[in-house]
């Protein structure tokens, strides 16, 4: 089994960015079996030290698609993190995953994560693809992009809201007429959709 105390102790040194957790993780990832990594991410996130929360969870976006169990820990475990830069990495995890398996095919995993009841599970799956229409399927497909974010305008949670309005801004550049048109059928009387509004409809005033 790998030692992990001195990995640990290298990643608190990372205070800022995630890239070199990230690295770490893709090294720790081909030099291990995907049963392997997952055992070494089990433990990882136990620690009280969110960079090796961290590295975990970018382990566990990485074997995903070929176990189901690190799947459930993202969704199930690391989703209830209480750090937000855990969440970020969550967000990021998602991503790596949809990309291994490739977006069409995770459509319906996209769309029951966007209406998970956990927010933070919703914001990965609005933030982890950003930007939306520069991912297979959406790229080719961005109306469909505009469908899965809408629904969320009025989300409970602002974190969430910002993500999707911020989102909505992201496709606006290249899209900005299919945006327009979803927006203007927003009813801007209740505040969170305004919220959420004020942020997609940036580029375009």
């Amino acid at each position: 089994m790998t030692d992990l105390q001195p990995i640990i102790e290298r990643m608190q040194t990372v205070t800022r960015g995630f890239g070199p957790i990230k690295l770490e993780a893709q090294a720790l990832v081909n030099a291990n079996t995907a049963s392997d990594s997952l055992n070494i991410a089990k433990e990882l996130l136990e620690s009280p030290y969110y960079q090796a929360r961290m590295l975990a969870t970018f382990m566990l976006g990485m074997i995903a698609d070929k176990s189901p169990e690190a799947f459930a820990l993202l969704l199930e475990t690391v989703s209830t993190d209480p750090d937000r830069r855990v969440q970020e990495v969550l967000a990021q995890a998602f991503d790596q995953y949809c990309t291994n398996e490739g977006y069409a095919p995770v459509l319906s995993v996209i769309e029951q994560w966007l209406n998970h009841t956990n927010a933070n599970v919703r914001r990965a799956a609005v933030e982890g693809p950003r930007i939306w229409t520069t991912r297979p399927f959406f790229r080719d497909n961005p109306q469909r992009a505009v469908a899965l974010l809408s629904p969320l305008r009025s989300d409970e949670s602002e974190y969430v809201r910002r993500s999707v309005g911020n989102a909505l801004h992201d496709i606006s550049r290249k899209h900005a007429g299919l945006v327009r048109e979803e927006l203007a059928t927003w009813d801007l009387s209740d505040p969170r959709t305004a919220f959420t509004h004020k942020l997609a409809a940036r580029f375009l005033v």
